[in-house]
């Protein structure tokens, strides 16, 4: 399936515009908040393997729908070498379907489930994990931008 071309806020002051990023592939993960441990481990891991993925051709972009400040908080604290992008209407959660109602303490909570989908060079989604546990979930990934 072709992504439909999309624009977004993220951090450093910039829009993403997935037809800028034609050629190169890219991982976009959603996830469901800033600051929280699974997402932090999660964002961690990217960052710690950004090299490989740069040597894939492979470019790396985090989404949730917190805001660009606190995603600008969350990326210096980590000092995370790629952006994240924001989207507090849940725009790009519709797109890639990834708002699910899940359970939080015993309660029902709508939230995002967290989801990883690879875009190839022209723009075709060609892999997605739903449903994501972040143990070697990154390596995964990198195995599969790798071949």
């Amino acid at each position: 399936m072709t992504v439909p071309d999309f624009s977004a806020a993220m951090t450093g002051e910039q829009t993403f515009q997935l037809s800028k990023y034609h050629g190169q592939k890219i991982v976009l993960y959603f996830y469901p908040k800033d600051n929280t441990p699974g997402c932090t481990t999660e964002a961690i891991q990217f960052r710690d393997m950004y090299a490989e993925f740069q040597r894939n051709n492979t470019l790396i972009f985090g989404v949730s729908r917190d805001s660009i400040r606190s995603h600008e908080g969350f990326k210096g604290k980590l000092g995370l070498p790629f952006d994240l992008i924001a989207d507090p209407d849940e725009t790009l959660c519709a797109m890639f379907n990834v708002m699910k109602m899940k359970n939080m303490y015993g309660k029902q909570v709508r939230g995002i489930e967290r989801s990883t989908f690879v875009i190839d060079a022209a723009g075709i989604l060609v892999k997605e994990w739903r449903g994501v546990k972040v143990p070697s979930h990154v390596e995964e990934v990198l195995e599969f931008v790798s071949h």
